[in-house]
């Protein structure tokens, strides 16, 4: 059957993934090989160099994780599971059976493979692939190359919680209020706040942690409940004194862990119990080990119930930042297999809502993308390269998801696609899937025609397309069918993160992470952003490639502006270098950056030069990668952080001592969890995500602490100032006094340090613009006097020169003084003097611009 809408949705899961197709309207999971809704998103490559995928290969990666433990130092494996939490990044499994290594998306694809594969009566080239709302633009771009070597030509991405909100909304009487979408997948965690209105949905922001899953619930109950139960019963000092013993042992106990996780969603209690030889790993004695815990709910509930309070932390901050209360939420809904938990479930029901229980939490996602997909036309090269052209081939054009009871849909005949001979008269019907309906035969002239539809209240609203001649004779046709989804509507996909650039700020001479105008976070796509007010630092040189200037682009949180731009999330680097410029870029010039991102949040920037006249544009690539974190420079930052803390406690000026204290908690939760499995790539990537966290909290607090500092400099710089003026009794400059002395109580009111710095810098330069005019020639001729007395104690960089330079003033100081002749020899001898040719930032390169 030739399709125009894609029609085939994919959830592409860390540790399960479901393909779903709309048929007769409605989305339909096809099973697996084992006849299953999911089937483990693992791959394993065998002795005889063939690929399995699914149960098969999970079943190898067990055995593969119980060998390695025995012998930790030979850690070389042929199956891999959980590779979507390094999607984007520059890790790579190594293979022994093949020789090779393979990527995330590499082996994505083989994944997605397999799930094309279950589809018999049609090739699938164009499919929707569900990814975290917090996915990054390095991960999904990654998604997107995965679906490529997959042989998917046609790859529209949709993030998970508004799949979820899409599958559950078809259903749902709420057509009005507020929807949770909790998504606790294996490997990530999003949280999405979903307005209703009307029925149709928004999210209007969205929550999440990409490094927060059921693979940490796993390690949690290893390091809480099968790790102290071993080292209870054998003696393991020495054992797992050694990193690799220690990590090969934990990933040996995962596969016990999740079981028991799974046990433990249906269940009050689960015997965790290996037979002898089922671990081939012995003990510092050399004593085999078995298991045989017996687990209960409380058990469970020590064990990982703090990671699921990670989540539901999560959701309480979206909640108050969108100024919602628990009593706000119509419904939360639940997606994800570890959402079973009886503890998630009790937690949840206690700090927010009783969760809502009417969808199939690992199916939910596959299905609302299938719905998604039913409103997205196939592209046009698909669509030629699948038409029939012996039928009569026709356009339809539609809403594809309404609120409305009616729909208009618009036909046209595509004669020029048709080979033969078109009836002079084409006649056109809709009927609905029960036959309960029909538009009655219209007639289609050249032009094309508009016919209205009925459609069933909260349903999808399958109709059948015949078309006849002028005589009655039915005729073939593309397309035979299409579907309108009645009762509810998703609002245009909105950005995740704040998109923004790295600029060295004015007032702190630090690299922060500004937003770009237009492109904040859940601001709808496709989005435009403009960013203005940015200079260069130095100049740039027509045709010389070592002259340069960056545009770093970044993502960020809510909170992120400000921010160091380290602790936010690069995405590219743009560099324009002499080279690309048509003439000479001076010192100071400005810089006016435009940045489109389409659907896919793929990324075009324009950077115009005013004084040039001259616009640069560069499309953003999509093969940017992530670097694996030195676990060395990981555990500085965090000692650094650390550090940072105390300090600021004792310090004493900033006074939420329970902000601190929770910090504190927060810090050494982190060192436990990167000293857990500090080699472990995934675990630092999770590390490294909370540490950003943290660090942007200690940011804050130190931004807070600073202003006794600053307030005290303002009222200390502006009596200065009047003290001048009353000197010199400059009548110019009392305008200017009278209105910083109205914009200092507003700075102080509202504690804002960049306008108080704003406030200090302009009253110092008007300090030394009354006191410059007021000696007139003296402060030229007392400059020069202390560069003469401090002479042999000063870094000249050419001392002769300024020699030179000191005599010829001080002749002219004596002979014919005037501010005209000495301000020119002061301001050479300043620049022989260190640093003084470097701007007064500190940090950088001298490549960013300034903001």
């Amino acid at each position: 059957m030739a399709r125009n809408k894609i029609d085939y949705g994919i959830d592409l899961g860390t540790t399960n993934s479901a393909i779903s197709r709309i048929e007769e309207g409605k989305p339909i999971i096809i099973k697996t090989d084992t006849l299953k809704d999911t089937m483990p998103s693992c791959v394993f490559f065998n002795k005889k160099r063939s690929i399995q995928i699914g149960d098969s290969a999970y079943s190898a990666l067990k055995r593969d994780k119980l060998k390695a433990s025995r012998n930790p130092n030979v850690m070389a494996s042929n199956a891999f599971i959980e590779f979507k939490r390094t999607m984007g990044t520059d890790k790579k499994y190594y293979s022994e059976s093949m020789g090779q290594e393979y990527s995330s998306e590499q082996l994505s694809a083989e994944v997605l493979k397999t799930l094309k594969s279950f589809v018999s009566d049609e090739d699938v080239k164009a499919v929707v692939v569900t990814v975290p709302a917090k996915f990054t633009s390095n991960q999904k771009d990654a998604t997107l190359r995965a679906a490529k070597l997959a042989g998917i030509s046609q790859c529209e991405l949709l993030q998970e919680p508004i799949a979820a909100a899409m599958s559950y909304g078809l259903s749902s009487s709420i057509k009005d209020g507020q929807v949770l979408v909790f998504d606790f997948g294996g490997g990530t965690f999003d949280a999405a706040l979903v307005e209703v209105h009307e029925g149709i949905m928004k999210v209007i922001d969205t929550e999440g942690d990409n490094y927060l899953g059921g693979k940490n619930l796993d390690l949690a109950i290893v390091d809480r409940i099968i790790l102290p139960h071993l080292q209870d019963e054998y003696d393991l000092d020495e054992f797992l004194s050694n990193e690799a013993n220690k990590v090969a042992l934990q990933a040996a106990m995962k596969f016990y862990a999740e079981e028991a996780k799974i046990q433990m969603s249906f269940s009050d209690s689960h015997n965790i119990l290996s037979d002898l030889g089922d671990i081939p790993c012995e003990d510092d004695n050399g004593e085999e080990l078995e298991l045989d815990i017996t687990v209960t709910q409380e058990m469970m509930e020590h064990a990982v119930g703090p990671v699921f309070q990670k989540a539901i932390d999560v959701c309480k901050a979206l909640l108050e930042r969108n100024n919602l209360s628990t009593k706000s939420l119509n419904t939360l809904l639940l997606v994800g297999g570890p959402t079973y938990s009886p503890v998630l479930r009790k937690m949840l029901e206690e700090q927010l809502i009783k969760p809502n229980l009417s969808v199939d939490p690992m199916t939910v996602v596959a299905n609302g993308a299938a719905l998604f997909a039913s409103t997205v036309d196939i592209a046009d090269d698909l669509q030629e390269a699948q038409r029939d052209r012996t039928k009569i081939q026709l356009s339809l054009s539609y809403e594809a998801t309404t609120v409305e009871e009616e729909e208009f849909v618009a036909v046209k005949v595509l004669e020029d696609r048709i080979d033969g001979e078109v009836p002079e008269q084409v006649y056109i019907e809709f009927t609905n899937s029960d036959r309960s309906w029909s538009t009655g035969k219209k007639l289609v002239g050249k032009s094309g025609e508009v016919i209205d539809v009925t459609l069933k209240a909260d349903s999808a609203n399958l109709f059948t397309v015949s078309v006849s001649d002028g005589q009655g004779s039915k005729l073939d046709c593309e397309p035979e069918s299409f579907t309108i989804i009645q009762g509810s509507k998703i609002g245009s996909a909105t950005l995740p993160y704040h998109y923004g650039v790295e600029i060295k700020s004015r007032d702190s001479g630090k690299i922060v992470f500004d937003p770009i105008k237009g492109l904040e976070k859940n601001q709808s796509t496709p989005a435009v952003g403009t960013k203005n007010g940015l200079k260069t630092q130095k100049p740039i040189r027509p045709g010389v490639v070592d002259d340069s200037l960056k545009i770093a682009l970044y993502q960020g949180e809510h909170n992120a502006k400000g921010t160091r731009a380290l602790h936010n999330e690069h995405v590219y680097d743009v560099v324009i270098t002499g080279e690309h410029l048509p003439k000479l870029l001076p010192e100071g010039s400005d810089v006016e950056l435009t940045v489109k991102i389409d659907k896919s949040e793929r990324m075009t920037v324009s950077a115009y030069f005013p004084s040039l006249d001259y616009t640069h544009e560069i499309d953003v690539p999509t093969n940017t990668t992530q670097s694996e974190i030195d676990s060395d420079y990981l555990s500085s930052e965090i000692n650094k952080a650390i550090q940072s803390h105390k300090i600021v406690c004792e310090e004493g000026v900033y006074q939420n001592y329970e902000e601190l204290d929770a910090l504190k908690t927060e810090l050494n939760s982190i060192k436990e969890e990167f000293e857990l499995g500090k080699s472990d790539y995934d675990r630092k990537m999770g590390v490294l995500h909370r540490l950003r966290s943290a660090i942007k909290k200690i940011e804050k607090i130190q931004d807070e602490s600073e202003w006794p500092k600053v307030e005290d400099e303002l009222k200390s710089v502006f009596y200065q100032l009047e003290q001048t003026n009353n000197e010199f009794d400059n009548q110019n400059a009392k305008p200017l006094i009278s209105q910083y002395k109205d914009q200092i109580p507003e700075a102080i009111r509202d504690k804002d340090i960049t306008l108080a710095r704003e406030l200090i810098d302009n009253m110092r330069r008007l300090n030394f613009a009354i006191t410059d005019e007021g000696l007139g020639a003296k402060m030229e001729i007392g400059l020069l006097y202390n560069f003469n007395d401090e002479f042999d104690m000063l870094q000249w960089s050419d001392s002769h020169r300024a020699r030179n330079l000191i005599d010829k003033g001080l002749q002219l100081a004596t002979d014919s003084p005037s501010k005209e002749r000495l301000r020119p020899i002061v301001s050479e001898l300043y620049s022989l003097l260190p640093h003084a040719d470097k701007t007064m930032l500190s940090e950088g390169d001298g490549s960013e611009l300034i903001g």
